[in-house]
């Protein structure tokens, strides 16, 4: 090696090579060595992450695994398959970091933690953390769009730690009173005397059943039922009192030529 860089000019000192440019992790590749397959390496791209802050590494977590499940080479472990195809699913500063770290992160485990650690850090945590313990249902707001809000909420943060039962008390105390009346009136007096699993099917149907009438309302107005009614009743209210008026004017008419016949 020595040798090799006395034979060296400056300027090829400077000049950049192949050994400088980074490449994945060494694996074990077992004994025969493992091939991947074109379609594995196409379904992991088609949904990079680049590491921007409006992305869920959570999310990209969650889909990179279930297409990895979907895979099997038989004799080379999880490890190993996850390592070397993982970094198709990343761009930009995302594979960098995955790059410079490639070393620290030699198994799964290491990197996936630290793929979290890294691009869903704890501030993020902590404020999808407080959309779930200050939901409030709005005044204008049906049970059904209040409980996919606070469902999404939950989503967004998968790493909340909030059990399930707290999650339930928390979106009961958070709706208005009127709501948490008609939920009581569905629980048959009290909603927290049920218990979880109930109280949680309880919800969800009658967000269900919401979610029902809203479309069946939604359905009649868009095919002339509650709004062309409305209309209709309003038209014969203006014809009746049109004809009601004209009766009258017709009476008061008559009136006036009587008198006027009977004074000749």
């Amino acid at each position: 090696m020595f040798e090799d860089m006395a034979e060296k000019t400056l300027r090829e000192f400077s000049a950049p090579t192949t050994a400088n440019i980074r490449t994945g992790p060494t694996v074990n590749t077992g004994e025969n060595g493992f091939e991947l397959k074109p379609a594995l390496i196409t379904m992991v791209q088609a949904s990079q992450f680049c590491g921007k802050a409006h992305e869920d590494a959570s999310a990209h977590l969650q889909h990179f695994l279930e297409i990895w499940s979907t895979f099997m080479i038989r004799g080379v472990p999880k490890d190993t398959i996850l390592l070397r195809v993982f970094p198709f699913s990343l761009l930009g500063k995302a594979k960098q970091w995955f790059y410079a770290n490639k070393d620290k992160h030699n198994t799964w485990d290491l990197c996936s933690t630290a793929f979290l650690a890294k691009f869903f850090p704890t501030a993020k945590t902590n404020a999808l953390h407080g959309k779930i313990s200050h939901f409030q249902q709005q005044h204008d707001e049906s049970v059904t769009k209040a409980w996919e809000r606070f469902q999404n909420y939950i989503e967004d943060c998968p790493l909340h730690g909030i059990e399930e039962w707290l999650l339930m008390q928390t979106f009961y105390h958070r709706l208005i009173s009127s709501t948490r009346e008609s939920i009581d009136t569905a629980a048959g007096g009290a909603f927290l005397s049920l218990k979880l699993s109930n109280a949680k099917a309880l919800v969800q149907n009658m967000a269900s059943n919401s979610t029902c009438n809203e479309e069946h309302t939604q359905s009649q107005n868009k095919g002339g039922g509650i709004h062309h009614l409305k209309e209709a009743d309003v038209v014969t209210a203006k014809l009746d009192l049109i004809m009601k008026k004209l009766n009258i004017e017709k009476k008061e008419v008559m009136h006036i030529n009587d008198s006027h016949v009977t004074c000749e």
